[in-house]
């Protein structure tokens, strides 16, 4: 049976809810015949979260990793296709470092890509009426570095394990609280989590569909 660690990042930038936790929190325990899900947490700070997720990696031994975090102001689920070296925080983390123009992994490649079939797990969610789409930036704060630091991990250490990293909308508490956002309720973010997930296992490599943007 295979292991599917999912994490979630704390509140952060003065919230009192992350949308990313409280949905994989929801995930404890859910399993198939193939596969079982564990469920951690990650903090909400440049270098401590690729620590803590080192540790949960070599503690559980994963087949598959899928990190979400919030992306504010997004309409939609949107799995990331592509990590960049750098870190540029608009605001500071919740140790209160904001490193500006920095690289993740000093030295490391310029980007890695998801080795989860981004476009199978959007058309599955699509079709069992999630909105979701592919994404071609998870930003330059602490998404993207976890993003970036778990491929580094799985490519350096020449592991055969398969990660990436979905960005989940506000729930509806917090757009109410910021007019004009939009939001997306936490039992379809849970669902489209558990569809990514069974179709991450399902698919071996990705489908071939269009998903390519302008700008």
């Amino acid at each position: 049976m295979k292991t599917v660690l999912v994490t979630g990042f704390d509140p952060f930038g003065g919230d009192i809810v992350n949308p990313a936790l409280e949905a994989v929190k929801q995930l404890e325990g859910y399993a198939s015949d193939s596969f079982r899900v564990e469920v951690r947490e990650l903090p909400t700070v440049f270098g401590r979260s690729i620590e803590k997720l080192r540790g949960y990696m070599e503690e559980l031994q994963p087949d598959l990793i899928l990190c979400v975090g919030q992306a504010g102001g997004r309409t939609d689920m949107t799995v990331e296709r592509v990590a960049i070296n750098v870190n540029d925080a608009r605001i500071p983390d919740n140790a209160s470092q904001q490193p500006i123009d920095t690289e993740v992994v000093p030295g490391g490649p310029v980007a890695y890509w998801s080795t989860l079939p981004v476009k199978a797990l959007v058309k599955e969610m699509t079709e069992q009426g999630i909105p979701a789409s592919v994404s071609h930036t998870a930003g330059t704060f602490v998404c993207n570095h976890i993003f970036y630091g778990l491929m580094h991990q799985l490519a350096v250490t020449g592991s055969a394990s398969r990660g990436g990293f979905i960005h989940i909308p506000y729930l509806p508490e917090q757009a109410a609280r910021q007019a004009g956002q939009p939001s997306m309720a936490l039992e379809t973010i849970v669902k489209g989590l558990r569809i990514s997930i069974d179709a991450a296992v399902r698919y071996e490599k990705d489908i071939v569909a269009v998903g390519g943007q302008i700008s």
